[in-house]
């Protein structure tokens, strides 16, 4: 029986997708039982059997130990997934221009996985979805006549919490989530879990598993909206955002701070409120607060380089022909994923505006952007010199600001990296 098998540690695990959810999922499961990785993307099998990780939160020295003593392994052949006792699907899932979900990647990988479903195997989706995908998409193309859902197998939505770079909170230390179609399957999921979870939450359905992912990242993305445009309040009211947030935030009760940015990025805030958003549409209902938030969000690198051409003016410099540098491209602090990110927007506006923009990053090497390949430069105090105008928009720990804003002209401060280096020049949101 398979609950013996996960209870035992003795189940195969087949993970699909090894990027930023699966390969540290798989990494997890694999101090514990026997981990397959399928890949379309034949480089990343190949590293990945070879114990070179291309994700930062899985060191490779950490991986390769895994991978010689056979708990690991990753492959393109699909067919192998006839074999596994657990199946994770763990893939993208975008949204397209018209913000409508993009379940293409789902629906790849489950009619991979369809050939070879059989007695006995638990399936679980961990890509973040609207409420329903899991019943409504992936359900009616695994069951068929003879072969029932928490009887011949069994499947569980569990809701991926990666938060990529933080060192803090893992897998392990972070409650997951589990919402079977049966009972049976929530207890199988629970069970699988366990092995590399401290903490497992059971609810009612799949629906609730699918919502309360949802519910998490629209909340951030909706304070994250709040505390963008209060920024652009105290900005028309000559007031320091930053000291506002702080005083409100000594309040030991009531209140949670958040802080502004240049906007939001990744897989996750940007395009999971929109999942839901798109859903209700379905329902006849609209998400005020969810297309609110979006387009204050949305609007913030705007609000950047206006400050940088409000600044680059008191220095009596226009924007056109400005020699601009923007520090950090990925979305957050010490990783290397650019998706969404607002950096990418503020360089198009600038160079839009005739400037000469350079990046530096030390997690990206290039960026593609508009048919145009920006390469992450080399930074000395004399490459800044040189600069109008340095634009702070991730804040990479291995930053030295102290460095930065002593040698630049005007620095436009958009993720508060300078926060206590006291500077007129410095420009804050």
């Amino acid at each position: 029986m398979i609950e013996k098998l996960i209870h035992t540690r003795k189940a195969h695990i087949g993970i699909i997708g090894m990027g930023y959810v699966g390969l540290p999922l798989a990494y997890e499961f694999s101090k514990k039982c026997h981990v397959t990785g399928f890949e379309v993307n034949p480089a990343k099998v190949k590293s990945l059997n070879k114990g070179i990780s291309y994700i930062p939160d899985v060191p490779s020295e950490k991986l390769k130990p895994l991978v010689r003593s056979g708990q690991l392994s990753a492959t393109t052949q699909f067919q192998k997934l006839a074999q596994m006792n657990v199946v994770i699907v763990c893939v993208p899932t975008p949204l397209r221009k018209t913000k409508d979900p993009d379940m293409s990647y789902i629906n790849a990988a489950i009619k991979s996985l369809r050939p070879y479903l059989r007695k006995n195997q638990l399936i679980v989706l961990e890509s973040t979805t609207y409420p329903g995908t899991t019943r409504e998409v992936v359900l009616p193309k695994l069951e068929k006549p003879g072969f029932k859902v928490g009887k011949d197998f069994y499947l569980v939505f569990s809701p991926e919490r990666v938060d990529p770079g933080n060192k803090k909170f893992g897998i392990h230390n972070t409650p997951k989530i589990v919402g079977g179609i049966t009972r049976a399957c929530t207890r199988l999921g629970k069970r699988l879990y366990e092995a590399v979870a401290d903490q497992v939450i059971e609810v009612s359905s799949p629906e609730a598993a699918e919502m309360a992912k949802l519910l998490e990242n629209t909340f951030r993305a909706v304070n994250i909206a709040l505390v963008n445009e209060v920024t652009l309040m105290c900005d028309r009211l000559k007031l320091d955002v930053w000291e506002v947030i702080e005083a409100a935030a000594s309040k030991p009760f009531g209140f949670m701070p958040f802080y502004p940015g240049p906007g939001i990025g990744g897989h996750c805030i940007p395009l999971d409120p929109q999942y839901l958003s798109w859903k209700l549409k379905s329902l006849n209902y609209y998400s005020r607060f969810i297309e609110l938030a979006e387009e204050i969000n949305s609007s913030m690198p705007d609000y950047v380089v206006r400050k940088v051409s409000e600044g680059l003016n008191a220095h009596r410099k226009a924007v056109k022909g400005a020699r601009v540098l923007v520090l950090g491209v990925a979305y957050k602090k010490d990783i290397s994923d650019v998706r969404e990110s607002p950096a990418l927007g503020i360089i198009a506006q600038l160079e839009q505006q005739g400037a000469r923009v350079q990046y530096y990053d030390p997690y990206v090497k290039t960026v593609r952007l508009h048919n145009k390949t920006y390469t992450n430069i080399l930074l000395t105090p004399s490459h800044v010199r040189r600069q109008d105008c340095v634009v702070i928009a991730t804040n990479h720990t291995c930053f030295d600001m102290k460095t930065i804003v002593k040698n630049a002209v005007l620095v436009v401060d958009a993720r508060n990296a300078t926060k206590g280096i006291a500077d007129k020049k410095i420009i804050k949101l």
